[in-house]
Parts: C-alpha cells; structure tokens; sequence
C-alpha cells in the first residue's frame, strides 16, 4: 500500500499540468437561432459545447415561430446566441416565459447595423460579412470564456484558427470580385447587403417587400424596370423560399436565375459549415457576374 501511494505521489509532481486540450470540466449547453451560428460556436467550443439551433435548416427565419420543443431547448440552455437587430422576433416574449433564463448574447451589439430602404428596421445579416463574422467570434470565444474559464487557452486558439480561415475567405472573395464583369443583381429578399457593401456589388432590386409578403405586380415591374435600365440579367432566389416571382421576371427581361443560399444546411454537403457555405455562395456568384 505505502509503495502504491508513494507512486501516485511521484505522479502528481512529475505529471505537467493539463492541456487545454485534454482538460476536463464541464460541457456548455448552448442554443442559437439559426444554423450558422451554431456552426460558429463550434468552431470555437469543440468538444467543450453542445449547440442546438432553433430555426430548421430550409425554414424562413422571418416567419418561424417556436415550438414547445423549441422552449424545452431554450429552458435547458445556460447560453443564447441570437443575431439581435430585430431578427429574432420571437425571441422577447419567448425568453420570458422560460423557466430558467439563460445568458442572453446578442452577437450584434457593437456592430453598426444597416437600415432596410424605406423602412425604419435594421438589416440583421451580418453573418454574410465575414469581415463582421469575425468580431461575432470574438463575441462567440469571451462568452465561452466567461462561462468556463478553466478552458480558456482551448477557446482562444480555436478561435484564433477559425478567423484565420474567414481571414482566407475574405481574400478569396475579394480577388474574386475584382474580375466579376458586371456588380449589380437582384435579390430575393434583403440578405445580401452587408457582403455587397463589403465587397463593392451592387443590389438593384428585392423582390420580397417585406417579410413573408408576396411581391404585388407593381413591385415586380419596378424590379424588371431596375435590371433593364442597369443591364443587369441576374436574379437571385433563395432555397428558402418559392422562385415563382423570380422566374416571372427572368422570362420577362431575358435574366437567369441562380441560388444563393444565406443559412447553410447540416445536410446538404458543401453547405454545411460557414466556410462552405460562403464558398458556395462565390462560386454562384462567379457563375452569374463574370
């Protein structure tokens, strides 16, 4: 018995201290609302996190209402990540009738928000900027910090490897846009004005006035009039959403249609993580504007 303990002794001395790695402790139960953001978060968490998200993958995030198994994720969370800017509509009341709240992170703050054209609202869709991805990281590495500390090496590095690669993504993109012949086209709805800001294109037209509303005819010949005068021939819909409109003012201006995608999803290869997701995005790009 005293050779056992005198060995187990020797070992607490001689052992060096975990690795942030290798290091144990607790595992933090976090949920997102949208399918990106819990790609982010374990980007940064690994193993040290278990994400859910909210919004299914091929749901409108502008439309989605909470189900009460939605709730029964929120109630078991110890963080909330949310986009913030108005685009969690349901978040507000939903969190107050949690019975147990969680630590409410809005990746938005701090961040200067767009407002939509002619509405009084702010355009939520910083996740398409990667250059604004990589403060929402930051945000993303503090909390996970905050709530485990004893990893805080873990988080950092990660972090620090997943903005190198959105650092790369950002070059990419712009070499990229610096050869597109044409920089204006029309979106389904009002995603895409944080990446074109960023990189110098152009949105002519949306064709969803509003959430969940149909473009009224009107609208549509005002979208049709926009990529005539501009020669603009591209349309971009969204898997989200029914193409119907687009396809009306593809056939009356000669456009073509092509799929960008703001969400991402688990299940379908090439789009299932950010940086995927976005090089798809280019790659649909490149195909329309060069």
């Amino acid at each position: 018995m005293i050779k056992i303990l005198f060995t187990i002794l020797i070992a607490l001395f001689i052992l060096p201290p975990s690795c942030p790695e290798a290091s144990g402790g607790m595992i933090t139960k976090v949920v997102v609302s949208i399918y990106p953001l819990k790609e982010m978060v374990e980007q940064v968490g690994g193993e040290k996190v278990r994400v859910d998200f909210i919004v299914p993958a091929g749901a409108s995030p502008h439309t989605f209402e909470p189900k009460p198994s939605d709730i029964k994720k929120l109630n078991q969370a110890e963080v909330l990540f949310l986009i913030g800017g108005g685009f969690e509509f349901w978040a507000e009341k939903v969190i107050s009738t949690l019975n147990k709240r969680p630590r409410v992170v809005i990746l938005s703050e701090g961040i200067p928000l767009l407002k939509e054209e002619g509405e009084e609202h702010f355009d939520p869709h910083i996740w398409l900027d990667p250059v604004m991805v990589m403060t929402m990281v930051d945000k993303i590495r503090d909390t996970l910090i905050n709530t485990d500390p004893l990893n805080k090496a873990y988080y950092m590095q990660r972090a620090e490897r997943f903005k190198g690669e959105i650092k790369s993504l950002d070059s990419r993109i712009k070499e990229s846009v610096r050869r597109f012949r044409r920089k204006e086209f029309v979106t389904f709805h009002s995603a895409w004005n944080y990446f074109s800001k960023r990189y110098g294109l152009r949105v002519i037209g949306v064709i969803e006035e509003s959430p969940g509303k149909e473009a009224s005819p009107a609208h549509i010949a005002r979208i049709i009039d926009a990529l005539k005068k501009t020669g603009s021939r591209v349309v971009m819909v969204e898997p989200q959403f029914s193409p119907k409109a687009a396809e009306v003012i593809a056939k009356e201006t000669g456009a073509r249609v092509f799929v960008l995608d703001p969400l991402g999803n688990p299940h379908t290869k090439g789009r299932d993580s950010y940086i995927g997701l976005m090089n798809y995005n280019l790659s649909i790009l490149e195909k329309a504007l060069r």
